[in-house]
């Protein structure tokens, strides 16, 4: 009897780190900061001290979910560590909240509702792969980009590119105008989508200014 308790336990643990790599993997191919080794180990420990939690209470009694319930202050902390505000922008969301469904998963598995488990992991499979090839083919995923303009020095650009701007409703920042020999450039960084992109892209050019556009960097 003993025997079959600990390999169903051994098997909760195999299936915590198996579903959580799975997600971890996903994360890892997109280049996300919270990669395999990240969602297993937290799918992992979440299964763990779930399974401790109910075997310490039924062995020396109390409150079954005392120690569980405790996980999800802490996975609160490690999910704000991948959350970063750049220039405004906050980066890492999805991951954060990658990571809070991930210790759920793991709690599911520990208190042995397997099915449980494998159907949310497949829910969030389908969230992060099917949704974002969506938003990646509908142009609906917005990136954190740098916009520079160059153009004669005696040109007035910097008034009509806000114009610009503002009209396409995009928040714009960090504003920078500058001289370089005989060019005056414009630089700020823009949260934009793909369509909007090409769209200044377009607007941009026709104000006869050489354009360049890359993703921005802290």
């Amino acid at each position: 009897m003993l025997h079959d308790l600990n390999s169903y336990i051994l098997l909760r643990l195999v299936l915590a780190a198996f579903l959580g790599g799975l997600i971890g993997l996903e994360r890892q191919l997109r280049r996300k900061p919270a990669g395999i080794r990240t969602n297993m180990l937290i799918c992992f420990g979440a299964a763990l001290f779930t399974i401790i939690s109910y075997e310490m209470a039924g062995s020396v009694g109390g409150d079954h979910t005392r120690i569980a319930a405790q996980i999800i202050p802490g996975i609160g902390f490690i999910g704000a560590g991948v959350v970063i505000r750049d220039r405004g922008a906050v980066l890492g969301i999805t991951s954060a909240a990658t990571i809070f469904v991930m210790a759920s998963i793991g709690m599911a598995v520990g208190a042995g509702m397997l099915g449980t488990a494998i159907l949310a992991t497949l829910m969030v499979l389908v969230a992060l792969v099917a949704l974002g090839y969506l938003e990646d083919r509908l142009g609906l995923q917005t990136r954190l980009m740098t916009f520079q303009l160059m153009a004669p020095a005696n040109s007035d650009l910097l008034v009509p590119v806000h114009h610009i701007v503002e009209v396409a409703k995009i928040e714009a920042r960090r504003w920078q105008t500058h001289q370089l020999n005989d060019e005056l450039i414009v630089d700020f960084d823009a949260d934009v989508t793909y369509h909007q992109e090409r769209d200044l892209f377009t607007k941009f050019a026709a104000l006869n200014a050489k354009v360049e556009a890359r993703p921005s960097r802290a």
